[in-house]
């Protein structure tokens, strides 16, 4: 059994140590739930107790934060994931996450990877035209391809940015829904315009589609077009036809990127149809240019919640056999 220890880290700086530790400690609670310590702060010294390995990465997890905490604003909730990350990656520095920034939304949030496979994900987008970023829910696929786009956009590297999607639940039956078409396709689009105003302001947002420079559609729109100087992202990918795939990834024209997103063990297609994402997989991943990302559970970087619940879906899915509830 491994023998607790303890071990004191000296903050001078006082705004610096608020910072850290949070109002009342509450930063500290976080860190010693995440991390399996006691953690307490008396004065300028936070003291740490517990088992031997995990002190050494306490200290080395706080020391980490302080440096990262002299450039940039941190709440729990990322110093937690912070600590996760180190923890799965005892060489890496968090500086090296953090500096890595992606955009500045309109409301000064920083967009920069919370993992490593993030910034894996988002160092394959700047080096390959075609990148597809596969995994479960929640672990920012889509959101840092968007964020990509819009900083493309920004910077001229792209004229317009294409965000598309597969309207698969809508199927053949998009005639008995209300409305005119806009209103029968925008349930299918609405997190991919969920993601822009979260990242941009509504009038520019608006002014931008109106002119044409961002466009949002379903899959269906982008047969027989030809997609030069544009970001294209194609989300829910899982869910289009191994014919679907291939149109849309031969519309690819000069001077653009594609970034191809979606979850192979969530497809929705009707009556057994394969899907193009899980096809494409198989037939593409030995192309130069072409970069396949995988993200799993510890990569999600929603609701701390979430990350249990994709695990726990799955252990039992991995272990369930037909038929079973």
């Amino acid at each position: 059994m491994e023998t607790d220890v303890a071990a004191d880290i000296e903050v001078g700086d006082s705004s610096l140590l608020l910072r850290l530790t949070g109002p009342g400690g509450s930063n500290l609670r976080t860190l010693e739930a995440e991390l399996g310590v006691s953690m307490g702060l008396r004065g300028s010294t936070i003291h740490i107790h517990g088992p031997n390995r995990d002190v050494e990465l306490v200290e080395r997890v706080l020391h980490e934060l302080i440096d990262a905490l002299q450039f940039r604003e941190l709440s729990a909730v990322e110093m937690a994931r912070a600590a996760r990350t180190l923890r799965a990656h005892p060489q890496m520095r968090l500086r090296a996450l953090l500096d890595d920034v992606v955009l500045t939304t309109s409301s000064r949030r920083i967009v920069s990877p919370k993992g490593v496979t993030q910034q894996t994900y988002i160092q394959a987008i700047r080096s390959h035209d075609i990148v597809f970023g596969i995994g479960p829910a929640g672990t920012g696929k889509t959101y840092l391809a968007m964020a990509m786009a819009i900083r493309a956009l920004q910077e001229r590297q792209v004229k317009r940015i294409v965000l598309t999607r597969p309207a698969v639940e809508a199927g053949e039956r998009l005639g008995f829904l209300p409305g005119d078409l806009a209103e029968k396709i925008n349930p299918y689009l609405r997190p991919l315009y969920d993601a822009l105003h979260d990242m941009m302001e509504p009038g520019r947002i608006t002014a931008l589609i109106e002119r044409g420079t961002i466009e949002v559609a379903p899959l269906a729109f982008m047969r027989g077009r030809t997609l030069n100087d544009s970001f294209v992202v194609l989300d829910e990918a899982q869910n289009t036809t191994r014919e679907q795939m291939k149109m849309f990834l031969t519309r690819l024209g000069f001077d653009s990127k594609t970034v191809i997103t979606g979850d192979v063990t969530q497809v929705d297609l009707p009556g057994g149809a394969h899907s193009g994402l899980r096809h494409a997989e198989k037939v593409l991943s030995r192309i130069d240019g072409i970069d396949f990302v995988y993200f799993s559970h510890a990569d999600v970087v929603r609701h701390p919640l979430v990350q249990q619940i994709v695990q726990a879906y799955d252990v039992h899915e991995s272990g369930s056999s037909d038929g079973d509830i």
